[in-house]
């Protein structure tokens, strides 16, 4: 689906197997060495996109990085034990993680208060602290051996000054932009939901919080930017594309000129 014309350019390659609120899964590429980033749908599932995109499960992946365990992330974790590859979460949301065979699991560990990197392969995985209702979810930003960097970010309430730092510089943009902030106001669920989904420390990315980190992280350099998990109840593909190109738009950068923008 994408690969990074930032600077160090490379063949990391990114596809989005799955998103949305029936699960999420994307397989990241650079060299010989692939990953996927959550497992959220059930593994035959899974398979079979894999398949479908011309990624062999059995070579193609050496691990699996967690964000955090809601089913719609973890639900195909067993595809691990298959192939025999390392699963890494952090040690807050093991706690909710079952299934997976003891010596495959690996620990995010923190190093005063940040995660120290990983290295598979020909890729650095970055974790970070991220907001939402589970033990101690993470985002990730992934570098291979050119310096070119890709970026994820799932559910989370608000982005921070310390994601802004670890996202900056990405040749690739995988971010969440859950709801319109209006449609969610005037929508269907009950006022609990609300609260919880538009509450920074527990929800999801509204439209306008995810077009304002972009046009703080967008410089112009050809940047691709992928908008996920939009609420099928409180979204619409045309109202978080216009957020976004609207923000980046006040920066004088326009759509498939300086930048890429896909909503998937």
């Amino acid at each position: 689906m994408a690969g990074t014309n930032q600077k160090g350019a490379s063949n990391m390659k990114v596809e989005i197997l799955a998103t949305g609120s029936n699960g999420n899964c994307i397989h990241l590429q650079s060299g010989s060495t692939g990953i996927l980033i959550d497992a959220g749908k059930w593994k035959r599932d899974l398979e079979k996109r894999l398949l479908a995109r011309g990624i062999n499960a059995a070579t193609d992946i050496q691990a699996v990085f967690i964000t955090h365990s809601h089913g719609d992330h973890i639900r195909g974790l067993t595809l691990a034990n298959k192939y025999r590859v390392q699963v890494w979460a952090t040690e807050g949301e093991w706690k909710g993680i079952s299934g997976v065979d003891e010596e495959l699991r690996r620990v995010l560990e923190t190093r005063w208060s940040k995660y120290d990197p990983v290295q598979i392969g020909e890729l650095t995985i970055h974790p970070f602290r991220t907001h939402h209702n589970t033990y101690e979810p993470v985002g990730y930003a992934i570098e291979d051996d050119s310096g070119a960097r890709a970026c994820v970010v799932f559910d989370t309430g608000h982005i921070d000054d310390e994601m802004l730092d670890m996202m900056e510089g990405s040749g690739i943009y995988i971010i969440e932009a859950n709801h319109d902030s209006d449609m969610l106001l005037y929508g269907p669920y009950d006022d609990y939901l609300k609260e919880r989904i538009s509450d920074p420390h527990r929800g999801h990315l509204s439209n306008d919080q995810t077009a304002a980190a972009l046009q703080k992280l967008i410089k112009g350099r050809g940047e691709r930017i992928y908008l996920t998990h939009l609420s099928s109840n409180n979204n619409t593909p045309e109202l978080a594309s216009q957020a976004a190109r609207l923000a980046l738009f006040e920066k004088g950068l326009i759509n498939k000129r300086d930048y890429y923008l896909e909503v998937v």
